[in-house]
């Protein structure tokens, strides 16, 4: 499994380098707060969203700590989709948030 670290995911989104991330935590994770331009698809709901993914681009996936990411990440890679897990997930995040 491929992996970024936050501050790889911060310094892509400043140089302007389109970036899909995806937030997989739950909805209560995300009223929290989660990274600008992130889209919210909770893990037990991504099997009924792959028509809404993009199979030609890179995806980052993000949760609380690295773990769920990492799942969705490995799920992903199985159907075919190129995407990274960012180590660390949100508690390692020192970016701007959106609520």
């Amino acid at each position: 499994m491929k992996e970024i670290k936050p501050e790889e995911v911060s310094k892509r989104m400043k140089s302007k380098v389109p970036v899909s991330i995806i937030d997989v935590r739950e909805d209560e994770e995300v009223a929290e707060g989660m990274i600008p331009g992130a889209r919210h698809i909770p893990l037990g709901e991504l099997p009924n969203h792959l028509d809404e993914i993009d199979s030609s681009k890179e995806h980052i996936m993000v949760c609380r700590s690295g773990g769920r990411s990492g799942k969705a990440s490995e799920f992903l890679e199985e159907q075919g989709y190129d995407v990274r897990n960012m180590v660390g997930g949100m508690l390692d995040w020192k970016g701007d948030l959106k609520k």
